[in-house]
Formats: C-alpha cells, sequence, structure tokens
C-alpha cells in the first residue's frame, strides 16, 4: 500500500546555511536545493525537511514572527536506522544534547533529545520495539 500523505515539514530559522549543515551532520542528510533563503534537506533522495529564512516572504508571505522565539513548542521527531551512530556525531560535533540515550518506557524505543541552532527541540529515535 502507497501512503496518501507524505509529510514535509517546513521550520522558519535563522540562518538557513547553518541549519543546513547542522540537519545534515546529524542526519547524514544531504542539501536538496542550497542557498541562504531556502533549503531542501534529503535523506536517500527523500525530502525530510524544510529550512525557510524566517524574515523573507517569497511568494507566500512570512511563515514565522520574528517577535516569537523560534522553536518554542515544536519537536522535530526523526526515527533513524543507527541511533549509536547519530548520537556519535551529535557528540563529536558539540552539539547540545539536552537529554542523552534513554529508554522511553511508552514508546519502547532509544531516543536521544538534542536542541538545534534555533532551540527547536530534536528528537532522534530507533525504530520501536
Amino acid at each position: 500500500m502507497t501512503a496518501s500523505v507524505r509529510p514535509q515539514p517546513m521550520i522558519a530559522v535563522s540562518d538557513v546555511e547553518k541549519s543546513s549543515a547542522w540537519y545534515c551532520e546529524l542526519l547524514g542528510a544531504a542539501s536538496g536545493h542550497g542557498g541562504p533563503e531556502y533549503e531542501q534537506l534529503l535523506v536517500d533522495g527523500e525530502l525530510i525537511l524544510q529550512l525557510h529564512k524566517l524574515e523573507v516572504g517569497h511568494h507566500h508571505g512570512a511563515i514565522g514572527d520574528p517577535e516569537v522565539a523560534l522553536g518554542n513548542g515544536v519537536a522535530l521527531w526523526f526515527e533513524v536506522d543507527s541511533l549509536e551512530a547519530a548520537a556519535a556525531r551529535a557528540r563529536s560535533a558539540g552539539f547540545t544534547i539536552q537529554t542523552d540515550l534513554h529508554h522511553n518506557p511508552n514508546a519502547g524505543h532509544q531516543e536521544l533529545w538534542l536542541r538545534d541552532p534555533d532551540h527547536f527541540l530534536v528528537v532522534l529515535s530507533d525504530p520501536a520495539a
């Protein structure tokens, strides 16, 4: 069965290129667009996240309010094949780890909670048991 919905989340960020590098390092993603105003991040050719410069409206108007803190109340959740490898990349890069590897008893899997450059909460998990 083919999914009829494919998530393509977009977040407003202060520095698209910095955020792109951060997510590419953490997730092993690749740039699918590049540039200072908009980015598409791909893993295995699939779009996983879009980044948009906060102050740029393009054809649709601004997607965020510069007066409101970025990342407040949002969790970007990614299931990864190798949580240990992603955690090692995060540590090696000096990324801000909010909650190190731990077992989530509700979901039945391991998780790592981080903060990206704009303070978005980023959660990585291994596949649920």
